[in-house]
């Protein structure tokens, strides 16, 4: 989803993983929200050649490419008080494959990619995303975008509560997508490495 941002504004979310998807509909549909249908969306993450996983993320600038219905969309997030509190940068790009070269010259490493099939929609201001990501499950993020006068910490318990409400079985996360990914590829090759 593109959003005019200001400069001074940031994009926080909560995140749960979820048992049941039609049990998560079900309950979303009785507040009134209505979602989109899924679409697909690819994603490229990118962060700094000096940075690897295990290290903060909190005040380092990551980019992201995605393709979604067949346009292309650049994305620097950096963190500010979490992982899921960001200042947020977007634009639509015409060539993802010369936008990659572009961040490779420039510093930036691939990192994971990330396909999922999301659907969409709004709840009481809030964005609410319903995440299907191949290899891990079934998601729901709620994401509201403060001025940086408001503690992204605070802003999460509110969404927190108003996930809470739907009264379907989550667990929250607070790992994003690339980071899951990158933790289940290295146990997987943990497991498989010979002893």
């Amino acid at each position: 989803m593109t959003r005019a941002l200001a400069n001074s504004d940031h994009e926080v979310e909560a995140k749960y993983r979820v048992r049941d998807l039609r049990e998560l509909i079900n309950a979303l549909a009785q507040r009134q929200v209505v979602l989109t249908e899924p679409s697909v969306q690819d994603d490229q993450a990118y962060a700094p050649a000096s940075w690897s996983y295990g290290m903060s993320k909190i005040g380092v600038p990551f980019a992201r490419l995605r393709t979604q219905e067949g346009r292309h969309l650049f994305t620097v997030k950096k963190p500010i008080d979490n992982e899921m509190a960001c200042l947020e940068h977007d634009c639509v790009i015409h060539d993802r494959d010369a936008m990659h070269a572009a961040l490779t010259t420039m510093g930036w490493a691939p990192t994971v990619r990330i396909v999922k099939q999301r659907r969409t929609g709004v709840w009481d201001g809030a964005t609410v995303c319903v995440d299907v990501v191949d290899g891990l499950g079934t998601f729901v993020e709620l994401e509201r975008l403060v001025s940086s006068q408001h503690s992204g910490e605070q802003v999460q318990r509110g969404l927190d509560a108003m996930i809470r409400l739907l009264g379907v079985p989550v667990l929250r996360i607070v790992d994003t997508y690339d980071t899951l990914i990158w933790n289940l590829a290295s146990a997987a090759a943990r497991a498989s490495a010979p002893a």
